[in-house]
């Protein structure tokens, strides 16, 4: 394996489907990761320990006869203290599973279809946070002194969702959410996301 491969980080993809595994997981190597693929979550878990450091999780929401295989990995994951971010593949259709993985911590939520291209944008983009930028959100939530309500849409905005999307997911109408929206920029003294996200990841900590 070459150097260049390993510098740039490891990969964690965890996908049932061996077809779509092998395609992706050589789109992620081409990209210059290092990528260790896992059907399920023993192994997965298993293939952690020999690992070293992860930098970034790809799992599917639904593994195998599991169909919250990507939740229990991320608890499993947790457990063995692999804090990765995580990025689940997922349906809009299971709502309260998407929500769940949210509310978990999952960084980022990858609606099927899409091409390998955009997994690969989105690994890159996570990989390029700083280092504890989403503790130091969770910081700059707290301190702005939202409602649980505007804490839950603002984690949603700076996940990349839109107002439709984070009112499916909330049970709101996107009135509603526009309002919270509102709201949170009032507080976090900020006018628009593009703002939101600066004041989180650049200028956290």
């Amino acid at each position: 394996m070459s150097a260049a491969i390993v510098a740039k980080g490891t990969v964690l993809f965890v996908e049932d489907e061996r077809d779509t595994r092998e395609l992706l997981a050589a789109a992620i190597v081409r990209a210059g990761y290092r990528c260790i693929a896992a059907k399920n979550v023993r192994e997965a878990v298993e293939a952690t320990v020999e690992a070293g450091v992860i930098d970034v999780v790809v799992t599917d929401l639904v593994l195998g006869a599991d169909d919250r295989g990507g939740l229990h990995l991320m608890t499993e994951l947790k457990t063995a203290g692999v804090l990765a971010p995580v990025v689940i593949i997922t349906a809009f259709a299971d709502l309260e599973k998407v929500k769940t993985a949210l509310n978990q911590g999952a960084a980022h939520l990858l609606e099927k279809p899409f091409r390998a291209p955009e997994l690969v944008e989105v690994i890159d983009r996570i990989k390029a946070q700083p280092a504890g930028a989403r503790r130091d959100m969770a910081q700059i939530l707290e301190r702005a002194r939202l409602t649980d309500k505007e804490t839950v849409v603002a984690r949603r905005l700076l996940e990349g969702l839109s107002y439709n999307e984070i009112a499916e997911l909330e049970g709101n109408s996107s009135t509603t959410i526009r309002q919270h929206v509102s709201s949170i920029y009032a507080k976090c003294g900020v006018s628009s996301r593009a703002e939101l996200f600066r004041l989180v990841y650049e200028w956290a900590g």
